[in-house]
């Protein structure tokens, strides 16, 4: 009998079903949270080591690789590009190996201590191979560290032979190839981890979205039996009051009932049409119906009152702004026609400087030999002619003197208008030297050309001086002996029979560099020529096009490959050819990047 009473005491009331709901909720809420934690506490442990290991690891042997690649460019300047010790591109490559190179080896040594072990051996292979090869950096930089030494032939041979394709070429490559290698396996490993943080994220996703449905599931039971608890018409008051909390006023009333709760659905039938009233008014408002009629609920109705003055503000606003609105469209329209004007002068300016250029090439043209001339006094021959711009800085000259031929392919100093003006000066000093002097030598022409040159620009008075000249490759030819005479500077000459190709090495200093020096003077090669030899002389633009499947430059031994290739065709042929190789080259992708010049004779 006492165990029934303390049954029927017992009763599962709307108290204790809420608060069995809100415990259910509670314990979902704070283990979705232990969960989210967790998760986020390992993805932040893996973004740690993204951020503080593999992206840095990354980003330092990326700057490796490209301060290898930068040390082989400064390394070459510094051999083949006779300066002072005040160039900036030396005292870069000074900085590279005695202070960029050992702090970025820091760097990389104290980070790579939380790769694998394999990793970390490789790294020490790279930094092993790029100490020896800055140490013959640093041999070369001690060796070539003066302009005496630059004259020196064995020092030169020794620092060239270490740069062209032997220890110091091959040591870059090396380093370069396990760098690379070692840049893609850390990239994997960030790859790799990061796929592992989108997994953990991935996983927390799921798992929020499963507690969330188990919230909401909860949610609707525990609101479906809280409803079933109350009478019908708190139900209904509720619902209002709910739809009317989400913006949404009901669109049914409830009828009036003479007690509490009938006074209560009188106020709320009342709020329902105040506030209708006042939603129509703010739709009146906000399509530009300043005049339409409101009332407040009350004296007391702040929100109406409120509204009133809203409407007064938004009126004044809208007048404002349309005088604003129209004041900058007047102002645009005078911009526009600013820019107009100004558009046509810049029109008229491009015109102008265009057809300056386009006179000064008629004017450059006209100091060439003609067609018909150079057929005369060269029988046999082409002239491929590509100039970069619309002017040019290369330029060829053929003419006759004491029963030779004289011809010549010169490379001034830039391309374009500062090329143009250069080869003026070029072509000036050398018909001088051929009409007012009686050297037909082309070594003892260029001493002359030479000299004049640097009187012209002033060079060689002191380091200030524009260093401006050019390269040239100049021959004379006795068609009754065929004696060949050849002299050049920077630009070789080259011969062709039978098959083979014999290349005549010109001096290494270019015209207008050397004033006064009685030592750097021109040399003069005689060859004796035979019948179906096939000769040629250039600037350095054919070998120097960029193009290709690689982007590459067209290079020297590509070039001469091509001349064995058709140095047995009849000569315009020749022409044609090297014309299509090199525009195939370019591919209609790559811009030329510098004049070009190549003449071809063929002995008869």
């Amino acid at each position: 009998m006492l165990i029934r009473n303390k049954t029927m005491h017992f009763r599962f009331s709307i108290g204790r079903k809420i608060g069995i709901g809100f415990a259910i909720l509670i314990f979902l809420t704070f283990s979705a949270f232990i969960v989210t934690k967790s998760t986020i506490d390992e993805s932040r442990s893996i973004n740690d080591k993204i951020n503080l290991v593999y992206a840095p690891s990354v980003d330092k042997l990326e700057t490796f690789n490209l301060m290898l690649v930068r040390s082989k460019m400064l390394i070459l300047k510094w051999v083949y590009f006779q300066s002072n010790d005040a160039l900036p591109e030396k005292k870069e490559l000074r900085t590279l190996i005695y202070s960029d190179y050992p702090r970025l080896k820091k760097e990389l040594l104290a980070i790579s201590k939380q790769w694998d072990k394999e990793d970390q051996e490789a790294l020490m292979r790279i930094i092993e191979t790029t100490d020896d090869l800055f140490s013959r950096h640093e041999e070369i930089i001690h060796s070539v560290n003066s302009f005496d030494s630059y004259s020196d032939p064995s020092i030169m041979l020794s620092a060239q032979n270490s740069v062209d394709e032997n220890e110091i070429d091959q040591e870059t490559k090396r380093a370069l190839f396990e760098l690379n290698r070692l840049i893609e396996i850390e990239r994997r490993n960030s790859i790799k981890i990061s796929d592992e943080m989108l997994a953990s994220f991935s996983l927390l996703k799921t798992i929020v979205l499963w507690v969330a449905l188990t919230l909401l599931v909860g949610g609707i039971l525990i609101a479906f039996f809280t409803v079933r608890s109350i009478v019908r018409p708190i139900q209904e008051l509720k619902s209002m009051l709910l739809s009317m909390g989400r913006g949404l006023l009901p669109v049914f009333r409830i009828k009036p009932r003479n007690d509490e709760i009938g006074e209560m659905s009188e106020a709320l039938n009342n709020l329902i049409d105040g506030m209708e009233g006042t939603t129509q008014f703010a739709k009146e408002v906000g399509s530009g119906n300043f005049f339409s009629v409101y009332k407040p609920l009350s004296e007391e109705d702040s929100l109406g009152h409120a509204l009133l003055k809203m409407r007064e503000d938004l009126h004044t606003n809208e007048q404002i702004l349309e005088a604003k609105v129209i004041e900058r469209t007047e102002e645009v329209v005078r911009q526009k026609e600013e820019i107009g004007k100004q558009n046509e002068k810049l029109e008229v300016l491009y015109k102008h400087v265009t057809d300056s250029i386009r006179y000064a090439k008629r004017l450059q043209d006209a100091i060439l030999p003609p067609d018909k001339y150079v057929k005369q006094v060269l029988p046999n021959s082409f002239v491929l002619f590509k100039p970069k711009d619309i002017v040019s800085g290369d330029f060829y000259w053929v003419s006759q003197k004491e029963d030779r031929t004289i011809f010549a392919a010169v490379d001034c100093t830039g391309h374009g208008v500062p090329g143009a003006f250069m080869s003026i000066v070029g072509h000036n000093l050398l018909k001088h030297v051929l009409n007012n002097t009686p050297y037909v030598e082309p070594a003892s022409i260029l001493d002359h050309i030479n000299k004049g040159v640097a009187e012209t620009l002033h060079q060689g008075i002191d380091e200030t001086s524009a260093k401006d000249g050019m390269d040239i490759a100049m021959c004379t030819i006795d068609f009754k002996t065929l004696e060949l005479q050849f002299s050049g500077a920077f630009n070789p000459l080259y011969i062709v029979r039978d098959g083979e190709m014999q290349q005549i090495k010109a001096n290494k200093f270019p015209i207008g560099f050397f004033v006064d020096e009685d030592k750097k003077k021109f040399t003069n090669h005689k060859i004796q020529l035979q019948k179906d030899d096939a000769v040629y002389i250039f600037s350095d633009g054919y070998s120097d096009q960029f193009g290709g499947p690689n982007g590459k430059k067209f290079m020297a031994k590509k070039f001469d490959e091509l001349i064995l290739q058709i140095y047995s065709l009849p000569v315009e042929e020749q022409k044609a050819m090297l014309d299509k190789t090199i525009e195939a080259w370019k591919g209609g992708v790559y811009e030329q990047v510098d004049d070009i010049l190549v003449i071809g004779v063929k002995i008869q």
